[in-house]
């Protein structure tokens, strides 16, 4: 079964929480994240399969009309985004460290995809606009060379919509960040 995810992202609570309940009756998906955002937003976050999602995301677009500000749908996403996204991965220890910050979700989710994808690394956590002014970003560790490649494919995304903030490689983060990071 080829797993996809969805997002969808609303200037009104009211309606985004109207668009979630419908998104969810519309097809047999799982709701990951359902929940207000800041500043004053809300976004729902699904999973499932490839159409299901879609169906899904469309219905919510249809009742979110024009309070829908941002959209994705990420067919065969990588296994460790979900979770990522929910922060119950493992993680073996911290190696070289990347960080991408973006100022959107949608950008967030789509460049966490793609970093996980281009080289042999682990995501941390996949941390979605709550309590950070809005923005989103998200960390990943493994071999230097391998970090560096997956933030630049990661940055992509929010480099195209120009929704980046900043991306980070730390080659040898001090062994106490550890504790904080993972």
């Amino acid at each position: 079964m080829e797993r996809a995810i969805g997002l969808l992202e609303f200037i009104s609570i009211a309606k985004g929480i109207e668009s979630a309940d419908a998104a969810i009756k519309a097809s047999r998906v799982d709701l990951l994240i359902a929940r207000p955002i800041c500043p004053g937003k809300y976004i729902f976050v699904i999973s499932g399969e490839v159409a299901a999602v879609r169906n899904s995301i469309d219905a919510g677009k249809k009742v979110g009309e024009d309070t829908v500000v941002d959209e994705l749908v990420i067919p065969n996403v990588h296994p460790q985004i979900i979770p990522a996204i929910s922060a119950i991965g493992f993680v073996s220890g911290l190696k070289a460290l990347g960080i991408v910050e973006t100022f959107t979700c949608a950008t967030a989710i789509e460049g966490a995809d793609l970093a996980a994808k281009a080289a042999e690394i682990e995501l941390i956590e996949l941390r979605l606009a709550m309590g950070i002014g809005g923005k989103s970003y998200f960390t990943l560790t493994g071999e230097v060379a391998a970090v560096k490649s997956s933030v630049d494919a990661g940055s992509r995304p929010a480099i195209e919509k120009g929704a980046l903030v900043r991306r980070v490689v730390i080659p040898s983060p001090a062994e106490t960040m550890s504790r904080f990071i993972l």
